[in-house]
This record gives structure tokens, C-alpha cells and sequence, in this order.
């Protein structure tokens, strides 16, 4: 299929689940799902549900509640916490399943309150190539993914997101905070605190898509490889300012950019996302 065949699949798809909430998070998919949803189904059985927590920065927060503003759409902020999920703070290869786990469980009431029938997120056909533990959460309590449904890729969803004026169209792509730390070691508020300060810090100078990730005291940034030599002319700066935010070590991944690079570290991954099957309805 071509894009905008995708694109009817997609509206198909949303007609037919009637009425949703969105897991909102302001990013390029879930925006993108949360504008096709209203166009579809209308202002009166579409709610979008942003979740503020340790692992969400407050940027990501407010410019949720400005887009979903400029969209039109009934917009509700849950104020949760990830740390409280158990089984979260280890860090272990599953800590995606109980984000998810813990979201979806968050939103069900929501759901049953105003008497919708479905929970969307924003899943993607790009995220079935990675290791996506949220999916068997997702599976588990019936949520769907529309987008990967309708085998729309990052790059189909910015372009159509342009078409329909959406500002999100280039947006960085961008991941709970959580995911800037190494598996195994442990989650805390103040890792989180310190990876978000740095990664704003890096924004404020400039640089598009960032990465912090922690192993540890050693912060490795990443950056688009054409902006690494952003990075080392203001090194000097950085460092000094990393180390104050609580870092040992700073440096630069000089492979550059790469979505999920911490699972570089799995050694299976092939074997743990199979293991994870989704049909062909996608209750993901």
C-alpha cells in the first residue's frame, strides 16, 4: 500500500473502534493518532490523556497541553508515577511492560467513566523491529495500536502529519526519560532529574535530537551525526555542566543518534521480540 492508502486504512480503522482515549504523550505518532482520531470520529468521543510523571519532562507537559489545545480535542492530565509501579525501579529488561502496564491501568477508568470503547496508543510499524515489551501490556488489556494496524512508518506519519498541518510533523522523536538508563541499573528521581537537565541543557544550545544515556556516572551524548561537531566545540561547557548536574565522566557517541541504542546491549533481542506476537487485529 501507498501512503494514503494507509492513510484510509487508518481512518477505517478508527471507525470502526467507535470511540477512544488517546495515550497522549504531544509526540509526532500519538499527535498525529490523536488528530486522525478527531477528524474520524468527531470531538465527542475522542479524549486525549497525557500522563505527567518523574519520567515525562514538564516541557513534554505543557506543549502537550498547547497542542491538544490548538487541535480542539478534550485533553486530561494524570498525574501518576512510574517509581510506585512494581517491578519498575529494577530497571530490568521488562521495565517497558510495566510503564505500559501501569498507564493502561490508568486509563481504564477514564474509559469506562465516559462509556468509550476503546484505548489507542501510539505504536508504529518502525517499533515491531525493536524489542517492545509495552506491546504484550498492551495486548493484555486490549488496547489497540491503529497506526502499526495500518503499517504506517515514522517517516509516512511526519508526511502526512505535514499535510494536515500539524507542527509535530518534525518533531524529535522522543522516549520517557527512563530509557536514557543503562538496564540494570536502578531508576531513581535524581538520575531522572539529571538526565532531563542535560538533555535541556543540550536543546538550549541548539542541538535538535538529543540523548543523554547513563551508564552509571558516564553520560554518553547523542546527537545527529552532522551536530556532533556542535557538541565538541562547545565540549568545555558541557562537561562542566554535566558534572555539576551530579555526571563523573561525559562523552560523545560518535556513531551519533539511534533510537533504542541501549538495546544494543541485549543480546537477544531477536529472540525476545518474537516472543512477543501480535495477529493481525493488533491488540497492541
Amino acid at each position: 500500500m501507498d501512503v494514503y492508502e494507509k492513510y484510509n486504512q487508518l481512518k477505517h480503522i478508527l471507525q470502526e473502534l467507535d470511540s477512544v482515549v488517546v495515550a497522549f504523550s504531544g509526540g509526532v505518532d500519538s499527535t498525529f493518532l490523536a488528530k486522525v482520531a478527531l477528524d474520524v470520529l468527531g470531538p465527542d468521543k475522542v479524549i486525549a490523556v497525557t500522563a505527567d510523571s518523574e519520567t515525562y519532562p514538564s516541557s513534554e507537559l505543557n506543549e502537550s497541553i498547547s497542542i491538544a489545545k490548538e487541535m480542539g480535542i478534550t485533553h486530561k492530565v494524570l498525574s501518576t508515577s512510574e517509581l510506585a509501579i512494581p517491578g519498575y525501579v529494577e530497571n530490568d529488561l521488562n521495565r517497558c511492560y510495566f510503564c505500559k502496564k501501569g498507564l493502561f491501568t490508568e486509563l481504564e477508568p477514564i474509559l469506562k467513566k465516559y462509556k468509550y470503547k476503546n484505548i489507542i496508543f501510539g505504536l508504529i510499524a518502525d517499533d515491531m523491529s525493536d524489542y517492545r515489551p509495552g506491546v504484550l501490556a498492551a495486548r493484555e488489556h486490549g488496547v489497540r495500536g491503529p497506526l502499526q494496524e495500518a503499517q504506517l512508518y515514522k517517516e509516512e506519519i511526519r508526511f502526512l502529519s505535514k499535510k494536515l498541518n500539524l507542527r509535530t510533523w518534525d518533531k524529535p522523536s522522543f522516549a520517557c526519560l527512563s530509557s536514557r538508563i543503562a538496564y540494570g541499573e536502578q531508576i531513581t528521581a535524581e538520575k531522572l532529574t539529571r538526565v532531563d537537565q542535560s538533555e535541556e541543557l543540550l536543546k538550549n544550545l541548539g542541538l535538535k535530537q538529543v540523548r543523554v544515556r547513563t551508564h552509571g556516572d558516564i553520560a554518553r551524548i547523542e546527537v545527529e551525526p552532522h551536530e556532533i561537531e556542535k557538541v565538541l566545540e562547545k565540549r568545555r561547557f558541557i562537561s562542566e555542566k554535566l558534572i555539576n548536574f551530579g555526571y563523573q565522566y561525559v562523552t560523545v557517541d560518535l556513531l551519533g543518534y539511534k533510537s533504542g541504542s541501549m538495546n544494543k546491549a541485549l543480546h537477544n533481542v531477536e529472540t525476545y521480540s518474537k516472543g512477543i506476537e501480535v495477529d493481525e487485529h493488533v491488540k497492541s
